[in-house]
């Protein structure tokens, strides 16, 4: 799997070569960006933008056309709630866990082993953090091959 498979579309990042050329924080948002692609609320209701699960109270609508800006807003607006939940931990850290969190829920993540290591000081976690690649209690490759390219481009012993 190769590290330099996303590319920056964005004006500020195109001299760009490489994802890890760009900040950590940018990284993510592109690695969600790609996995979670730009939803159809028509479609893939409740969901809509990069995967965001409409709140109560929020003014989307099954068939709100969402641009690809206010998405981005939105995914980084998730991003940041996720990453805050885990101020405990180091940055570095509190990133990873953020994205995984924005897939599977923080509430899975907070009970997983992944988070109790990284609390612990253990930052051997390769195996516990890609084994959150089930689906309907099944294992999935592509979750696998996520997880592996999060771990590869976020993780920072």
């Amino acid at each position: 799997m190769a590290i330099v498979a996303f590319t920056a579309t964005s004006p500020a990042f195109a001299a760009k070569k490489s994802i890890m050329e760009l900040p950590p924080y940018e990284r993510a948002v592109l690695i969600i960006k790609h996995h979670e692609t730009l939803h159809d609320s028509r479609r893939h209701w409740p969901y809509l933008g990069y995967g965001h699960r409409k709140l109560p109270g929020e003014k989307y609508f099954r068939g709100y056309k969402m641009s690809e800006r206010e998405a981005d807003a939105l995914l980084r607006k998730d991003l940041n709630k996720f990453i805050g939940i885990f101020n405990d931990l180091e940055p570095r850290d509190a990133l990873l866990l953020g994205v995984l969190s924005y897939n599977i829920g923080p509430g899975a993540v907070k009970k997983s082993s992944v988070y109790r290591k990284l609390k612990a000081g253990d930052r051997n976690i390769f195996k516990a953090y890609t084994a959150h690649c089930r689906y309907k209690g099944k294992f999935h490759k592509q979750l696998h091959q996520r997880r592996i390219m999060e771990f590869m481009v976020l993780f920072q012993k």
